[in-house]
């Protein structure tokens, strides 16, 4: 291994114990903050569906989505699938940089980061966040019954196809 991939490697892991820091500590902000209100903190069925739907669209809303293409663009690419079927967004350049756009182009790393952001928003300002994550969990739910949908259109129209003399 050369220095040079080295030093990338250890820029790398640095980012990443700076993010592990960064979200430890803002849990430890919203802890120590609010410390009397989170002693009686309960999420009800309702909620957990709620940040459930609403983080699943916000990964893939910051992983994937064209319109915030521009945001990821100095950390990652978006690139053809191995089929030629659609396109994967990957971590682009080394160190810094790839360690943001792993971080950034993993729905589920990134909703991690979404999901403890509307929580301590639900501590913070509750009815701003609620009003948020409604929005994104309307979306995500859309999002699900449209993936649906269309799996059933592919599959109706490929029986269709097979069945035809």
């Amino acid at each position: 291994m050369t220095g040079t991939n080295q030093s990338r490697q250890v820029q790398e892991r640095l980012t990443y114990l700076s993010l592990i820091g960064l979200f430890t500590s803002l849990f430890g902000a919203v802890v120590l903050g609010k410390r009397r209100k989170l002693e009686s903190f309960a999420m009800t069925p309702t909620d957990l569906a709620l940040l459930g739907l609403a983080t699943y669209r916000a990964g893939r809303l910051a992983a994937y989505d064209r319109v915030t293409e521009p945001l990821r663009a100095p950390i990652t690419e978006t690139v053809p699938d191995e089929y030629d079927a659609g396109e994967n967004v990957v971590a682009e350049g080394a160190g810094v940089q790839k360690a943001l756009g792993e971080l950034i182009s993993c729905p589920t790393c990134v909703g991690t980061w979404a999901a403890a952001g509307m929580l301590y928003g639900m501590q913070i300002a509750p009815g701003p966040t609620r009003l948020f994550a409604g929005i994104l969990a309307a979306s995500g739910l859309a999002e699900i019954l449209d993936s649906g949908v269309e799996a059933m259109t592919w599959t109706g129209q490929a029986a269709r196809k097979q069945s035809a003399p």
